[in-house]
């Protein structure tokens, strides 16, 4: 609550700037406030040492925390939005789920929204990409770090401590942001624009200051340096450590990175070919466009050139199954994420393998880390296979929801929900500022459901449900004691 209260006043750092909007101030001030005072009152509250240990037990590996965490900086997030009456309650919860998500869809017209707000939604993503729980542990470190820190969803420790790992990558991270943004103002941008286009491709979050996007600008190398801030954004955190440090060949034997450039050196010549024969461009044009947003949709980032509305149907094909797979495991990415499915393609390989060679043949398969060589067994698979056939579940009804709703084809409704679901952004025209708030609910479930992992929600309401049902029953029995 302290954290979430600190960071909501951030954006009123843009005032100096844009002292026109000083009448925003009161919007920014009142949620940052009362956060700031909860969470002060909720630390004076006293805790017997017995029942935080049932309490943590009941947590099971902080997932409950972590949801209510995620959920309290939804609600949070959206209130500016309310309070300045930008937005309606559910559109104010729909674009600050998309942005601490990293998403990137809005339902808000850029072209009329002050500046405060549109730095609000970046600054959103960029803290979103690093999480609540990576943010906090920069300042300060307790007893359930380790275990919050694994529950968000970060799978490594670039460190021996947990505090320098996550300084480590926040300041991997703000490094970055520093020469995107210069790199934008050599590119043409002002600094404003810079800084909030590098914050949401680093984040892979995808909001923008303009209408159409990256488009907007036509700029080949606005498009370059976009491309290069969401391939770093989509790469792991302890892959870019290695990048960082010059150990290149061992950045790239990562099996995740070179099946990131295999699916990209695959998919953007077969996009283009498309692009070209369908919209009568030139082969040029179509690989300038293909490699912008394949690589936007395999990084989850949401950034687009152009208007998808008139894209071939195969290509919208390749887009919507790039956005399926995600980005590297330990990034900012979302997705079903490069590793899991490089290991069920490995896994279905091995299979095909055993039927067609020997029974007595005995292969040990591994696949490569930032960390090293790993075992794929059997336990990796079964999570693997899991994760995948949840995914793969909620993707199919959220698609066929979406169908009803907002009354659209399933090709449609499969793109939109595979955005929402991946937290890509891009949209094929069914999120908007006239969407109605059925869609909008079923695509933050999608949003919620892919940032923080689908397990860690389901354990978190089980957690829940559990730590409420034997307090009760704790209570009905001191009740009922003469």
């Amino acid at each position: 609550m302290l954290l979430i209260g600190i960071l909501m006043a951030v954006p009123l750092a843009v005032l100096p700037f844009y002292p026109q909007e000083s009448n925003y101030t009161f919007a920014f001030l009142v949620p940052s406030m009362v956060s700031v005072i909860l969470g002060l009152l909720s630390g004076l509250l006293p805790k017997k040492d017995k029942d935080c240990q049932q309490w943590n037990h009941a947590l099971q590996n902080s997932s409950l925390t972590v949801l209510f965490a995620w959920l309290y900086g939804f609600v949070t997030g959206a209130l500016p939005f309310v309070l300045s009456k930008q937005l309606t309650f559910v559109q104010a919860l729909f674009e600050a789920v998309s942005g601490w998500t990293t998403t990137g869809l809005s339902v808000m017209d850029v072209t009329k929204t002050p500046q405060i707000f549109l730095f609000h939604r970046a600054f959103m993503q960029f803290c979103g990409g690093l999480g609540f729980v990576m943010v906090m542990i920069i300042f300060i470190r307790e007893k359930q770090s380790m275990n919050l820190f694994s529950a968000e969803g970060h799978p490594d420790k670039l460190m021996p401590n947990l505090t320098k790992t996550a300084q480590t990558i926040a300041g991997m991270y703000l490094a970055f942001l520093g020469i995107g943004t210069f790199a934008y103002r050599l590119a043409g941008m002002n600094l404003f624009d810079g800084m909030v286009h590098a914050m949401c491709a680093l984040s892979t979050g995808g909001f923008s200051t303009k209408l159409n996007s990256i488009g907007e600008y036509n700029s080949f190398s606005i498009e370059l340096i976009t491309i290069v801030l969401m391939l770093i954004g989509t790469t792991n955190f302890a892959v870019l450590q290695l990048l960082t440090k010059g150990k290149l060949r061992r950045a790239f034997r990562v099996s995740e990175v070179k099946f990131m450039l295999l699916l990209l050196a695959i998919f953007i010549p077969v996009t283009a070919f498309s692009l070209s024969h369908s919209l009568n461009i030139s082969i040029g044009e179509g690989i300038r466009r293909a490699a912008f947003d394949v690589t936007s949709a395999l990084s989850t980032t949401g950034f687009s050139t152009m208007s998808y509305t008139v894209w071939p149907p195969f290509a919208i094909g390749i887009l919507t199954l790039l956005m399926l797979v995600g980005g590297g495991i330990g990034s900012t990415a979302g997705g079903i994420k490069l590793t899991r499915v490089y290991l069920m393609i490995r896994t279905t390989y091995i299979n095909v393998c055993k039927r067609l060679f020997p029974a007595r043949k005995i292969t040990v398969s591994y696949y490569n880390k930032a960390q090293g060589k790993s075992l794929i067994d059997s336990t990796l698979i079964a999570d693997t296979t899991g994760f995948i056939s949840c995914y793969l579940s909620i993707f199919i009804a959220g698609s066929l929801l979406l169908t009803l709703t907002a009354n659209c084809s399933l090709t449609e409704a499969m793109f939109e929900f595979a955005s929402a679901l991946g937290t890509v952004g891009l949209s094929i025209g069914i999120t908007g500022p006239s969407t109605n708030t059925a869609t909008l609910v079923i695509e933050m479930l999608g949003m919620i459901f892919g940032r923080l992992e689908i397990f860690i929600i389901f354990i978190g309401i089980y957690s829940g449900t559990a730590a409420t049902r034997k307090y009760l029953q704790k209570k009905i029995s001191a009740i009922n004691i003469p």
